[in-house]
């Protein structure tokens, strides 16, 4: 009887996959491109109307209706909504909830930390702990079907129609708890939770606007017709118009890149960089280069890749009120 040797199998060689069944294009003979697609979240269906959402996102978009009329347009109010979205976009959500309180990226002293996110409330997209939740659970699943927000359900679920069903995984007070156990030691975002109070910094902020504007009109016109036309433009200008273009911006970087845009690292989601949202998020638009390095501070990796939300945060840093500001990894030094 003849023995056949056996060549012993290397540790460092992988056998043959398994033939995979793989979809062919019957005009070309080549193999099919394949869309991917998830079904919304487990725990949405059946679906259950947030309707204080939906009731506030409607009435907002409604209330920035009337800027566009020429009583109530001024290139004031154009200018403070653009100032607006830095400041309460930028440095509200981008600074203080994306990159500080959900990812880490840096340290400031506690009282300016409260001061950002004061501002990052001032949006209205939720207490600090609910959105560093959302997001958490979005890195944690992200473009898998426990994902909050994945376009791959479908792009304007991504983009909005998410905020407007019921998740238990997302909205519970246990779910919030769960991924904010930090921020639930500071009594301050705790009793947000706890409290809806915190909604009437909104219509507080609104005010301070408005009578802002109401100053300089009467102090350019001299009279109070004067001041309160320059009032009513800051207003629907400087909360409504900002307000709706910030939600939108926000939820672009939900949608727009997880869907259009280039890669510089091969990522187990579909993330995106997407040049037109960095340039209207002032850098959150630089997506894959985020999910593949989330805790750096900076999102726009190559030198081309402008990051306007990065380099305010180097500010200040430099003024003393930023310190262990992380890099990415690819940048060589770790933290500054």
């Amino acid at each position: 009887m003849t023995t056949t040797a056996t060549r012993p199998v290397s540790p460092f060689v992988q056998p043959p996959a398994p033939a995979l069944d793989i979809p062919m294009d019957p005009e070309t003979g080549a193999p099919a491109t394949v869309e991917r697609r998830l079904s919304v979240p487990e725990g949405v269906k059946p679906y259950v109307l947030r309707w204080h959402v939906i009731i506030a996102i409607g009435a907002i978009h409604l209330a920035a209706i009337p800027a566009f009329f020429p009583m109530f347009f001024s290139w004031s109010g154009v200018a403070l909504m653009i100032f607006g979205i830095y400041f309460f976009g930028m440095i509200g959500i981008n600074i203080c909830y994306h990159r500080l309180l959900t990812h880490k990226g840096f340290v400031v002293p506690k009282w300016f930390e409260r001061a950002l996110a004061l501002l990052a409330i001032c949006n209205l997209e939720g207490t600090p702990a609910s959105w560093v939740a959302a997001h958490r659970r979005h890195h944690q699943h992200s473009d898998h079907e426990p994902d909050p927000h994945s376009p791959l359900v479908n792009f304007l679920w991504g983009h909005i129609l998410w905020l407007f069903v019921t998740n238990p995984h997302v909205d519970s007070k246990e779910s919030i708890r769960k991924y904010c156990v930090d921020l639930f030691r500071d009594p301050v975002y705790k009793s947000m939770e706890e409290n809806p109070l915190w909604l009437l910094i909104y219509p507080i902020h609104a005010v301070i606007i408005m009578a802002l504007g109401f100053g300089v009109g009467y102090a350019t016109t001299g009279t109070t017709s004067g001041g309160w036309a320059l009032a009513l433009s800051w207003l629907f200008w400087g909360v409504f118009v900002r307000t709706v273009a910030v939600w939108h911006i926000t939820w672009s970087v939900n949608s727009f890149t997880h869907t259009f845009g280039y890669r510089n690292y091969e990522t187990d989601e579909d993330s995106r960089n997407n040049w037109l949202v960095a340039i209207l998020s002032g850098g959150e638009g630089w997506h894959n280069n985020h999910h593949a390095d989330q805790r750096a501070a900076a999102h726009g990796h190559k030198w081309w890749e402008f990051d306007l939300t990065y380099w305010t945060i180097r500010a200040f840093r430099a003024v003393g009120l930023a310190k262990e500001v992380v890099q990415p990894k690819e940048w060589g030094e770790r933290k500054i």
